[in-house]
């Protein structure tokens, strides 16, 4: 399972030129069934995703073709996590 955060660099003001793209982009991930959940970092820092059913580097493959991480507008931070104790409602992410 993974958490990625996407915060806010010095180049925000590209941010309403590239959002179509980038909700393009979250719509692939929820597609492909990599994203389990998108959400805002507050008070706006950017943005949170849940990943899960993806390698690590295809996860920072698609990451990096997010228009928000190629225009330089968010600096994304993938981080890993091997769950060791779930609520049963995420006994998914055991797998």
């Amino acid at each position: 399972m993974f958490v990625v955060t996407l915060t806010f660099s010095h180049n925000t003001a590209r941010a309403a030129d590239l959002m179509e793209g980038h909700k393009a982009w979250i719509q692939r991930g929820f597609d492909r069934g990599i994203f389990l959940m998108v959400g805002s970092l507050q008070p706006d820092r950017g943005g949170g995703i849940l990943a899960h059913n993806v390698a690590r580097e295809d996860l920072e493959a698609f990451v990096s073709e997010d228009p928000f991480v190629a225009g330089n507008v968010v600096t994304a931070d993938v981080l890993e996590i091997t769950p060791a104790r779930l609520d049963e409602r995420l006994e998914f992410l055991a797998a």
